[in-house]
């Protein structure tokens, strides 16, 4: 294979004896397949590039990039020219794709993107389930959804599946900064709730599903998730959460491995800040996060990474898990946070779903501000004591079990203090960077577990208070101007 990396130059399409670097594009305009994915939440090509037209290789998302396939199938070497559709957005489901994720694992390569990123562009996914308006349970209409969607040349581009058919995602896409992220998710919003509501679908945004069990749900069929179901069995099947997810560019491969590190002790804050999900198989969980205990907890290579200290430890780390055939994507680390090989980005992925449209805006903006003020404390050398994981872990259990309504513990003084104080604490620290960035996070009171535990302390149903929540989702999620 000749060494050509899944970028390319925005003027012409570079291959040969040079491998491509994300630097020859305007933000590495990622070319590959949905073997790079690996969901939960993962971009599935529609990412931090510029947005294009050439259709996923499973047709749940878009790759982006070029113009259109003919163009590449010409330029590229044999081995990438069936990347893209192949008729009609139908997948080309007869080539193996295996080996097309192995770019991203290629360390070398990966710490180019890195290099070459460009600091703080923004992506936002947001993950909805799909309701039944009668009964509100899940229903499994993922490909109708999508299928529309190739109708709506705005809403082609944001639409993405995420592992059951009971479940959309919508993406941004790069946002130039915080304010243009935001505005390309509101305008994919309202256009999918439209889409849902015109076939008759309510959409929804809580952390769990109050009562339709994983046993009736059904993996999407793509190349992916069936490796996905293979590797990982029950903990796949039960893994029916809805979260969302923030990418934030960082330029530098030991910069972003610093900004990871720094964001460990900042998971189980920002966890308590979001946490939304109460319910689980028609009852009460007796948690705040559910979701973390049933994905963060029990996929492999989930949950609160060790710290690298710089981007060859963490390279050694890939190495070694490919040396021993334990992952074939990059996107199979799990963790909640990460450095995204594609798109040269660290994606904070620990936030449950947000019932209010105007909560995950600002919930967003927060984690936006906590990756850049990391970053910035790095270029001023600013000095951090990190802590072991197992420390780490002590207070991601309490923000799953008690949210805002416990406490957390303070690690570098080793005390205890009121959860509920943790949003200002993060604001005061991430001060600079808001200012800097014009960041200014509303974020509301209580949050959904707080809402929806004092709901039912006041005797409301289960059934009711999803309601609610469901009622809340549509006004604040569809209720936006659409841009022309």
């Amino acid at each position: 294979m000749q060494s050509t990396v899944g970028y390319a130059a925005s003027a012409a399409l570079v291959t040969g004896d040079r491998a491509p670097v994300a630097g020859d594009s305007l933000f590495a305009s990622v070319v590959y397949t949905e073997a790079d994915r690996a969901g939960p939440g993962d971009y599935d090509g529609s990412g931090f590039a510029e947005r294009g037209a050439v259709e996923s290789d499973v047709g749940v998302g878009r790759d982006v990039g070029f113009a259109n396939s003919k163009a590449l199938d010409k330029a590229l070497p044999h081995a990438f020219a069936n990347i893209g559709s192949t008729d009609a957005g139908q997948p080309d489901r007869g080539r193996d794709d295996v080996s097309a994720s192995h770019l991203m694992l290629d360390m070398v390569r990966a710490r180019e993107v890195f290099e070459a990123s460009q600091d703080f562009t923004v992506g936002l996914e947001e993950e909805f389930q799909i309701l039944d308006p009668r009964t509100l349970s899940l229903e499994h209409r993922f490909e109708e959804l999508r299928d529309a969607a190739k109708a709506d040349e705005h809403l082609t581009e944001s639409v993405a599946g995420e592992l059951i058919e009971s479940e959309v995602e919508i993406r941004s896409g790069r946002g130039e900064g915080f304010g243009d992220a935001c505005a390309r998710q509101r305008e994919a919003r309202v256009r999918l709730f439209g889409l849902a509501e015109g076939r008759g679908l309510l959409l929804g945004a809580t952390g769990t599903h109050p009562w339709s069990t994983w046993q009736e749900q059904r993996i999407i069929d793509t190349d992916h998730y069936r490796r996905v179901e293979e590797g990982l069995q029950y903990v796949a099947r039960r893994n029916n959460t809805f979260s969302l997810h923030v990418h934030v560019g960082v330029r530098g491969a030991d910069r972003v491995i610093a900004v990871c590190d720094r964001l460990r002790p900042v998971l189980p804050e920002l966890l308590a800040i979001s946490a939304n999900s109460v319910f689980l198989d028609g009852r009460d969980s007796g948690l705040h996060s559910a979701r973390t205990q049933i994905f963060t907890k029990s996929f492999p290579r989930c949950g609160v990474p060790d710290r690298f200290g710089g981007f060859d430890a963490y390279a050694d780390y890939v190495n070694f898990l490919v040396r021993t055939n334990s992952i074939v994507e990059h996107t199979q680390l799990w963790w909640s946070v990460r450095p995204h090989h594609s798109f040269g980005t660290v994606e904070v992925r620990i936030c449950d779903a947000q019932s209010s449209g105007d909560a995950s805006i600002a919930l967003a903006g927060l984690v936006v501000a906590c990756a850049a003020q990391a970053a910035l404390d790095h270029d001023d050398g600013v000095a951090f004591e990190h802590p072991p994981r197992r420390l780490v872990e002590e207070n991601l259990w309490r923000a799953l079990r008690y949210g805002l309504d416990g406490k957390l513990i303070d690690l570098e003084r080793g005390e205890e203090f009121p959860a509920a104080a943790t949003t200002d604490r993060l604001l005061a620290w991430t001060a600079p960077a808001r200012s800097s960035l014009g960041i200014d996070p509303a974020l509301p009171a209580h949050n959904g577990a707080q809402r929806q535990r004092r709901a039912l302390a006041e005797g409301r149903s289960i059934e009711d208070i999803f309601q609610a929540e469901v009622e809340e989702t549509k006004r604040t999620y569809a209720g936006a101007e659409v841009r022309s």
